[in-house]
């Protein structure tokens, strides 16, 4: 899997997901079926959003983008069906090309020191990955929504 189709698939699985998180509203308020199209519908969107946030941090430190390419990334996941568009358009700026780094060079940091673990333990690297998105996930929950103020 190379950086590009990796982004790809996490860019619309994020924008699939806000479709269910979505349609769990709708069902809820407009159709008045209780919480449970939300929390299924959310749920599935929140692990999605936090896996995207990781993958988008890799494919950065991979692709060598920029600081603020790196947040538009991230930016792109807060904003319903941008994650495609943002995905488009770094790829047609050639921002997606190429094969994972494995080894140093001369502008090579300690994020591209993590990279080359990743990449050279891919499988190892997505169960750490899926179990701390998990762990993060699982902390969200306990501590539960934002409660509005006023």
């Amino acid at each position: 899997m190379t950086p590009r189709s990796l982004f790809r698939a996490l860019a619309v699985a994020e924008l699939v997901t806000w479709t269910l998180l979505l349609v769990g509203m709708l069902m809820k308020y407009a159709f008045g079926l209780g919480d449970l199209p939300v929390r299924i519908g959310g749920s599935v969107h929140g692990f999605v959003f936090l896996a995207y946030l990781v993958v988008t941090t890799v494919v950065a430190v991979n692709q060598r983008w920029s600081v603020g390419t790196l947040v538009l990334g991230w930016a792109s996941a807060v904003v319903p069906y941008t994650t495609v568009p943002f995905e488009v358009a770094v790829a047609r700026r050639g921002l997606l090309e190429g094969p994972w780094r494995r080894s140093p060079d001369a502008r090579s940091g300690a994020w591209d020191r993590l990279l080359f673990v990743v990449v050279r333990h891919p499988w190892v690297a997505a169960g750490v990955g899926v179990v701390a998105v998990a762990l993060v996930f699982a902390a969200l929950l306990a501590v539960g929504p934002p409660v509005p103020r006023g």
